[in-house]
C-alpha cells in the first residue's frame, strides 16, 4: 500500500512540468527545462531508471543548469531514492529534508463559520483574476523571504512593493490551468490590510499538491495558513481528488498542517548548491 502511494507521488512529480517544459536526461536523472517564461523547474530521478542517480549524474545536471542559466535545483522523495541524499551532499549540494505529509480526509476540520477573514478561491473568469494572481505571488514572495512562523515586520507595504504585473503568457497559463482544474489559488484578505495570506494547489488527475502557503510576517499567528490549507484541501476533495499532499518547510510548519488533517508519511528532499565557505 505504501509503495503504491509513493508511486502515485512520483508520477505526479513527473507529470506536473510536462505541459510547459521539455526534458533532458542525464543518467538516472531527468531535468525539466521550461519552454516559456515563468518559474524554473527541477531535476528528479527518472521514473524508468533501473539504478539510483550517481554523483556523476548530479554533476552533469548541474553543469547543464549553469549553461542554461537555471537554478541548480533537485527534488526527490527520500523513501523512493534513499541513496540520493548522501550522493547529493557528496556532490556539493545542501539538502532540505522537508516533512512529506498526506491528508486524512476524515481529519479535515469542518468549514469554520466563526467571524473573521475568509479564504477566497480565485475565479479565473472574474475581471480581477490578473490582479488577484499578482497579489498571490506578491504575498508569497514576502512570506518566503522571511521564513518560519514568527510574527515580523514585513506587511502590506512590502507586499505592494513586491507586486509585479503578470505578462500575457503568464496570465494565460494561470487562467487556462485554473479553468482546466490543474491549479487552484486562494487569498485571505482583511478590510484594513488587503491580501495577507495566499496559497495554491497543483492537480494532475486525482492527485494534488498544496504549495506556496504563505502569510505576511505581520499577519502571522492568526491561523491564516491553516485556514488556506484547509480551504484548498476541501475544494480538492469536492472536485474528486483522492490524494492530497504537501511538503512542509520545517517541523515547526508541519505542526500547522497536522492541525488540519495532514499526517507525515516521509521526507521530501530539496537540494541546491551548498553555501560557499570563506
Amino acid at each position: 500500500m505504501q509503495k503504491e502511494l509513493f508511486d502515485r507521488l512520483e508520477r505526479f512529480y513527473d507529470a506536473v512540468p510536462r505541459d510547459v517544459a521539455h526534458t533532458e536526461t542525464f543518467g538516472a536523472l531527468v531535468l525539466f527545462v521550461r519552454d516559456s517564461a515563468g518559474w524554473s523547474f527541477y531535476a528528479r530521478p527518472r521514473l524508468d531508471a533501473t539504478e539510483p542517480p550517481s554523483a556523476a549524474d548530479v554533476r552533469a545536471v548541474r553543469r547543464r543548469q549553469r549553461e542554461l542559466g537555471l537554478p541548480e535545483a533537485f527534488e526527490w522523495v527520500h523513501e523512493t531514492q534513499p541513496e540520493l541524499l548522501a550522493v547529493a551532499r557528496s556532490a556539493g549540494l545542501s539538502v532540505l529534508e522537508a516533512p512529506l505529509m498526506v491528508l486524512d480526509p476524515a481529519a479535515l476540520p469542518p468549514v469554520d463559520a466563526r467571524p473573521g477573514p475568509r479564504v477566497r478561491i480565485l475565479d479565473p473568469t472574474a475581471p480581477s483574476f490578473a490582479a488577484d494572481v499578482a497579489l498571490r505571488r506578491a504575498v508569497a514572495a514576502v512570506g518566503f523571504a522571511t521564513p518560519g512562523t514568527a510574527v515580523g515586520g514585513p506587511g502590506p507595504a512590502a507586499r505592494d512593493t513586491a507586486l509585479v504585473e503578470l505578462s500575457g503568457d503568464a496570465l494565460e497559463e494561470e487562467r487556462s490551468r485554473t479553468i482546466a482544474g490543474r491549479r487552484i489559488s486562494a487569498l485571505v484578505e482583511t478590510p484594513e490590510e488587503g491580501a495577507v495570506a495566499s496559497g495554491m494547489a497543483l492537480r494532475v488527475d486525482d492527485v494534488a499538491e498544496i504549495a506556496g502557503i504563505a502569510t505576511l510576517p505581520s499577519a502571522r499567528r492568526r491561523g491564516l495558513g491553516a485556514a488556506i490549507t484547509a480551504a484548498l484541501a476541501r475544494r480538492l476533495l469536492d472536485d474528486g481528488t483522492d490524494l492530497v499532499f504537501l511538503s512542509a518547510g520545517s517541523e515547526e510548519i508541519a505542526r500547522v498542517y497536522l492541525r488540519v488533517g495532514f499526517r507525515r508519511i516521509g521526507t521530501s528532499c530539496i537540494a541546491e548548491p551548498a553555501p560557499a565557505t570563506v
